[in-house]
């Protein structure tokens, strides 16, 4: 029996890490061990070494990032702090070691099992410690995650409530922005208490367009990454949908930054109350392990008419204090006003100095005069400016 079939038999027995043999890695290599004509072998391994070339042409890395990405009863169990048996740890320690093996196969062994000289499409095979490096990662797993969790920092959720990776994912870091230091560290020091279990609040961050509110939220979820943080961006129009994703994530050992972004109500508005219920930490809708970042022009979220003060509501005031209410249920707001004449030529200077563009007189009469062509100074502003002179 060559290495393969022993291989192909030892994975039909998993009973931990079948999740993995779902994946399309895994069915092509079964394709290929049930083929039975030579022809049909050799087609099977090229869909193979396929998934591994669209994996990044490394069997040994792309059987790793699969075993850790792997959302079984194990890790869950290890997640949720829960004894493990004897029975379990024996199967997980085996199934561990025949994926070391799957990830150590080459070219060669394939080879071999089919009988074939000459050209064979190649692949990468690296060195495989793989329980070793599992059982490192279980052990900091507050910090690494599991499932979708594990090399994913930026999540969306879908109508039905489904938690999905955001494939082009925004990269921006700290380092990027100019200006708005004080605003940054009010973020930041609030999402450090939180990611070492210490009192941390909801935040809204309001003020003008332009002005880096979501850019900060992204900024510093991609900052904590390492430290265990995730965040996931939920649309207004989803907020119904708040329990369902709180109940996803409550027994996750990352922490959540579940983020709203441009939140502003009507008056009526169904979402209202859900987002009310959540930040007053409803036990139905909040989850230990998250925290609402939302951003907004308005200080007052919900938009009002001069009509909405009149009508005929018999408790009119508790009407008004109700929807005026829901900015202050964030425990932190932080203001990101529209910046004045000397912090918009702060940030053009800046920007101008990292792209190698001259800093003069010149240059700033021509970025008032781009702000003035738009209507208003912003950060956003300033870097478009610099942006159309690159």
């Amino acid at each position: 029996m060559t290495k393969i079939n022993e291989i192909y038999l030892e994975l039909c027995s998993f009973a931990v890490f079948d999740g993995v043999l779902k994946k399309p890695l895994f069915r092509r290599f079964f394709e290929y061990a049930k083929a039975k004509e030579k022809d049909e072998k050799l087609l099977s391994y090229g869909a193979f070494v396929s998934e591994i070339y669209r994996g990044g042409a490394s069997l040994t890395s792309l059987v790793k990032l699969l075993t850790f990405e792997d959302e079984n009863v194990y890790v869950k169990a290890v997640g949720n702090m829960e004894k493990i048996s004897g029975e379990m740890w024996n199967t997980v320690e085996h199934e561990l070691d025949v994926l070391s093996e799957f990830a150590s196969l080459t070219k060669d062994d394939f080879a071999l099992d089919m009988g074939k000289d000459g050209f064979l499409p190649s692949f990468e095979t690296g060195e495989s410690s793989l329980k070793t490096e599992y059982e490192s990662r279980l052990g900091s797993i507050g910090k690494y995650g599991y499932g979708i969790f594990a090399s994913n920092g930026m999540f969306s959720v879908t109508n039905e409530g489904i938690i999905e990776p955001i494939a082009s994912a925004d990269r921006i870091t700290l380092d990027k922005f100019v200006g708005y230091k004080e605003e940054r560290r009010s973020v930041m020091n609030n999402t450090e208490a939180f990611l070492h279990g210490k009192p941390a609040a909801n935040i809204l961050l309001y003020g003008d367009a332009g002005t880096g509110k979501s850019s900060t939220v992204k900024a510093v979820a991609n900052h904590f990454f390492e430290e265990g943080l995730r965040l996931i961006e939920i649309r207004k129009n989803q907020l119904l949908l708040l329990p369902k994703v709180m109940g996803e994530i409550s027994g996750n050992p990352l922490k959540f930054i579940i983020f709203i972004d441009d939140l502003s109500f009507n008056q009526n508005d169904d979402d209202f109350s859900m987002l009310k219920a959540t930040l007053e930490g409803s036990a139905s809708a909040k989850a230990k392990n998250a925290v609402i970042y939302a951003t907004s022009n308005r200080r007052h979220i919900i938009k009002e008419s001069f009509s909405d003060r009149g009508g005929d509501d018999v408790h009119r005031n508790d009407t008004i204090q109700e929807t005026l209410s829901l900015s202050e249920r964030f425990g932190l707001t932080v203001l990101f006003a529209k910046p004045e004449k000397k912090l918009y030529l702060e940030i053009i200077h800046e920007l101008a100095e990292r792209n190698g563009i001259p800093v003069t007189a010149e240059l700033e009469t021509e970025a008032e005069a781009f702000a003035l062509r738009r209507g208003y100074r912003s950060a956003r502003c300033a870097e478009q400016f610099i942006e159309s002179l690159i």
